[in-house]
């Protein structure tokens, strides 16, 4: 049986930066999109709210006033319930949404700092290198097979 591959959502996005060779992933029933070792959007289309669809900028709080001088109808995302969140959306329905996802394109080309982030666990796990080897606790002694079998047993034998 022939799995059906799904066309990714708003594919100009990829085509756009085609040249940085991005990765993609599935997430949250989006598509992640990764250049280097940076997530940089989530491609969203999707019938349940609607209104989120369209390009998910990675990005910080410290950010979004910059960004919002280019993308004015750039928001938070409603399904993530909060007022203000490090995510943002270029929704799909506004009429200006293709032109403003490929200017989002060109800062991701041009490595503009605003739009990127690097996932969580890569970061612990880079801050975890770059400090050295971890320090661990004192390991409790290794006891042979054979010599917890030579052990009395704190059980009492069936009778």
């Amino acid at each position: 049986m022939w799995k059906q591959v799904r066309k990714p959502p708003h594919e100009f996005v990829l085509d756009a930066i085609a040249g940085l060779e991005p990765r993609t992933r599935p997430m949250f029933g989006c598509l992640a999109v990764y250049v280097d070792e940076k997530i940089v959007f989530l491609l969203r289309d999707k019938q349940r709210d609607a209104s989120d669809n369209g390009v998910w900028l990675a990005t910080t709080e410290e950010h979004h006033e910059s960004l919002r001088v280019e993308f004015p109808r750039m928001r938070s995302i409603r399904l993530l319930g909060k007022e203000v969140t490090g995510w943002q959306v270029l929704p799909s329905d506004s009429p200006d949404f293709e032109s403003a996802a490929l200017r989002a394109c060109d800062l991701v080309l041009a490595r503009d700092p605003r739009i990127g982030k690097v996932p969580d666990r890569k970061k612990r796990a880079a801050n975890a290198t770059s400090r050295g080897p971890a320090r661990s606790e004192p390991s409790r002694p290794r006891v042979s097979r054979q010599a917890s079998l030579a052990r009395p047993s704190s059980r009492r034998p069936s009778v």
